[in-house]
């Protein structure tokens, strides 16, 4: 099942409604939702985002999202 690239375009972080990339497996797939903001990454499980605070990640300082100001 394929993510439509429309609908990240209209995604946002559910936290801080800030803007989301894509963040890609090894083989170019879509795996997960990034907020740079927030330092979170939210999986994309069957071509469908889970856009819950308890199911993503913390992005860890070698994840290449920038680190978040003081």
């Amino acid at each position: 099942m394929s993510l439509d690239h429309r609908l990240i375009d209209l995604l946002v972080c559910p936290l801080c409604k800030g803007p989301l990339t894509m963040g890609r497996t090894e083989s170019a797939q879509p795996a997960e939702l990034i907020c740079p903001a927030d330092r979170l990454a939210f999986p994309i499980r069957d071509g469908i985002p889970v856009m819950l605070e308890s199911e993503a990640r913390p992005l860890e300082a070698q994840d290449g999202a920038p680190a978040a100001a003081p």
